[in-house]
């Protein structure tokens, strides 16, 4: 038998064992490596913590502010869920209406605060609004829950999902201020602060817009006999008492007329319109001066004035012209004798030339 040793035919190579320790730096490398990206994700969860933190600061530093210009500014915020009608208010808007903060709101009972003008205004364009899709402006008077008149200003803004209005909502603004200011300026603009009467301005406006949708009849204008007497001898104090009794009565003999104005010194006018007829207005000229002749107590004086009246008829001229006729007949009334009227007619067949009777 031979020496040599056996090997079996094929034999696999022997296997190189693991090196010492291998397994155990693998585990531990993955182990730092999960470590680190933990530590990652919560360095930005401390991130975003902190930022949303800071968000938070300025979000209410900047509700702070809203909240304080929006109570200055009488500015509130509302929204109406649609279609079940549902009420939300910020405080404000229910300092408005003088209601608790945080009341329960039924839409039904709010908009009984809107006398029946505004109520009226706020549907209209309230249901066009969600009609179309868009919004409005609205200045409306309300009644609060306690009595008190104001105005606001609403806004409001429709919002729509998949093309169906889901909510309106906007902003209402307390204007009271704003409003009286406003029709105080329109007064001063319009009225004379003394009698209180239209002023020549109004009355100027409204004789150039006499059309055939507001037509006249007839323009009376009267002049105070004897006031520039009354005026030099007890003074102004005296003579101005004097005017705001004949603006008095001729306010309360006039009822039916379209405007009673001061369009001077001591000389007023009377626009009437078509409901009275030539018979009516005469009628009209002599109660006036019936009136301006009872005697005027002023200042512990009892005083005698007169007026003298011109009028005017409306016909195929131009409103403008009814002043100068209505004019030419007052100075004729005053050549009569005054505490009389006069009408004015055209001379006949004399063109551009006028006469009073």
């Amino acid at each position: 038998m031979s020496d040599t040793p056996y090997s079996p035919k094929g034999s696999a190579r022997p296997t190189a064992s693991p090196r010492r320790g291998e397994s155990g730096q693998d585990a531990r490398s993955a182990e730092r490596r999960r470590d680190a990206t933990i530590a990652g994700l919560r360095a930005e969860l401390a991130a975003q913590a902190a930022m949303i933190a800071r968000q938070d600061v300025s979000l209410a530093h900047s509700r702070k502010i809203f909240d304080r210009a929006s109570a200055a500014a009488r500015i509130g915020v509302w929204e109406c869920s649609l279609p079940d009608e549902r009420l939300t208010w910020t405080d404000v808007v229910y300092d408005l209406f003088d209601l608790p903060r945080g009341a329960a709101l039924d839409r039904s009972e709010i908009v009984k605060c809107y006398p029946e003008e505004s109520r009226k205004a706020l549907t209209t364009l309230r249901s066009r609004a969600i009609a179309e899709r868009n919004g409005f402006t609205l200045d409306a008077e309300i009644t609060t829950f306690a009595g008190h008149s104001r105005w606001i200003r609403i806004t409001a803004t429709v919002e729509c999902e998949a093309g169906e209005p889901v909510r309106i909502f906007g902003m209402k603004q307390d204007i009271t201020d704003e409003k009286i200011l406003s029709d105080r300026m329109r007064y001063m603009a319009e009225f004379d602060a003394m009698t209180g009467l239209a002023n020549r301005a109004r009355f100027q406006a409204r004789l150039a817009h006499a059309d055939a949708s507001r037509p006249l009849s007839a323009l009376l204008l009267i002049d105070l006999d004897g006031f520039k007497s009354v005026n030099d001898t007890f003074g102004h104090i005296v003579g101005d008492e004097c005017l705001m009794e004949a603006a008095r009565r001729l306010a309360g003999g006039c009822g039916d007329a379209e405007l009673v104005a001061r369009v001077g010194g001591d000389e007023f006018a009377v626009l009437v319109g078509p409901h009275l007829d030539r018979g009516a207005v005469a009628d009209l000229a002599r109660r006036i001066i019936e009136a301006m002749a009872q005697p005027v107590a002023a200042c512990g004086q009892s005083l005698r004035l007169g007026a003298s009246i011109g009028i005017a008829f409306a016909g195929a001229g131009q409103p403008c012209e009814l002043f100068a006729q209505a004019d030419t007949a007052l100075y004729a009334a005053k050549a009569a004798g005054r505490n009389t009227f006069r009408i004015f007619k055209a001379e006949p067949g004399a063109k551009g030339h006028s006469a009073a009777a």
